[in-house]
């Protein structure tokens, strides 16, 4: 809508301060008025599409230092350098999938920007991705496209949200996905590659441009690449994709936005000590989706003791609770719905995670003692979403060809 009238405000984003907001409305309501009330003049009623440059198939030629300048300059990098998606790599990664490089596997919000397979394979290749990853990332764009993740609200907010990849199946060890030792850290170039890849298709294809779309006060790490595997050959409990309706034998990625990350102690190693340590440091701030990420021998002990899944969730759900004065419930600030309603007395407890549907707990991480704490929101509507991963027929052939790329360090 190019010829739509905009008046400027001076209100603060997000005030609550009422003094602040009358002002800065009564300053703005002359402007209103007139904008409502003139005349259109005649660009207004009978407006010009704007010109869009039309780009050849080649859109650039020149060495390494100057691609990447090119790239950044257009706005279609992150910041980090990128590799050249020329014909031959972006052939290279459409080997990984059967579908035909025009087929729209969908349109990404907010510019509806046609996410073909070839433009996903562009954007891997981009963020040096291998083409092993392309069926991850073909279902990660389903999952985004999925209502259920609120993807929409998530990737223009200010809140600076970060979708946060869970990987689960046989394809994670096809592919080498880090599960361990300093999953989330560098290192690895699937966890790097996938999140970043996923990064780009938002950016580059749905058109959530930092500062214009995206609206990230702060901005988030996590959103170069958040990406871990289930560590499920040392967990006790289903895995997390068996969890939300797939089969064990399934390969699959789950996706929720997430906003927060705590990483602390367990108050102890048996099961008093590792729960207390969870409900404990739970945010109150954050009020939602919730992913608890436990290390092998934190769940065994959860499990030897009797707990599933479902009744650590409940635990959580139920114990971890602040005064209401520390609960952003009791000041009207959230749209997250408080259970049972506000109490009369600042001092008495709230839940901060209402419902034990929000929260998904999986094992993964190396040797240590230390929790993993997700925290999200919750609108209505929203939930965990997971997808089946569909590998190509020529899938065995792929795996044995990228397989060996891992990174070998010197032994002492």
């Amino acid at each position: 809508m190019p010829w739509v009238r905009i008046v400027s405000e001076t209100i603060p984003c997000e005030c609550t301060v009422r003094e602040e907001i009358e002002a800065g409305v009564s300053a703005a309501m002359d402007d209103i008025v007139a904008a409502l009330t003139q005349p259109l003049t005649a660009e207004e009623k009978s407006p010009k599409p704007k010109e869009v440059e039309k780009l050849s198939r080649i859109v650039f030629k020149g060495n390494l230092k100057e691609v990447n300048q090119f790239f950044y300059k257009r706005g279609w990098a992150d910041g980090l350098p990128i590799i050249p998606p020329t014909e031959e790599a972006v052939e290279e990664m459409l080997a990984g999938t059967d579908l035909p490089a025009d087929y729209v596997v969908g349109k990404i919000v907010p510019r509806l920007g046609k996410a073909t397979v070839e433009k996903i394979a562009i954007n891997a290749v981009m963020a040096g991705a291998l083409p092993t990853y392309m069926p991850v990332l073909i279902a990660g764009v389903q999952a985004l496209m999925d209502p259920k993740t609120q993807f929409g609200t998530w990737e223009v907010s200010t809140g600076s949200w970060a979708p946060f990849w869970i990987i689960n199946g046989p394809v994670r060890n096809d592919i080498n996905v880090n599960s361990g030792s300093g999953a989330l850290s560098p290192g690895d170039i699937a966890n790097a590659a996938i999140g970043r890849a996923m990064g780009l298709i938002i950016k580059n294809i749905g058109g959530a441009r930092k500062g214009i779309e995206d609206m990230g006060v702060l901005g988030n790490p996590g959103k170069y690449t958040m990406v871990i595997a289930e560590k499920e050959e040392d967990s006790p409990w289903e895995p997390l994709h068996v969890e939300n309706g797939l089969n064990k034998e399934d390969s699959a990625v789950t996706v929720y936005f997430s906003n927060c990350f705590t990483q602390t102690w367990p108050y102890g190693t048996d099961e008093q000590g590792i729960l207390r340590g969870v409900i404990s440091n739970i945010i109150p701030g954050r009020r939602g989706l919730f992913c608890l990420i436990l290390h092998p021998s934190h769940a065994r002990t959860l499990f030897g003791k009797g707990w599933t899944k479902k009744e650590v969730a409940t635990f959580v759900s139920e114990y971890a609770r602040v005064p209401a004065f520390r609960h952003p419930g009791y000041y009207h600030v959230t749209l997250v719905p408080t259970r049972g309603g506000l109490p009369v007395d600042a001092l008495d407890s709230m839940a901060i995670l209402d419902n034990p549907d929000w929260i998904r707990i999986i094992v993964a991480g190396g040797p240590g003692n230390f929790l993993g704490l997700f925290q999200g929101v919750w609108l209505e509507g929203m939930d965990w979403v997971t997808k089946k991963v569909e590998l190509p027929g020529n899938w065995d052939k792929l795996v044995k060809k990228y397989r060996d790329i891992v990174p070998t360090y010197a032994s002492y």
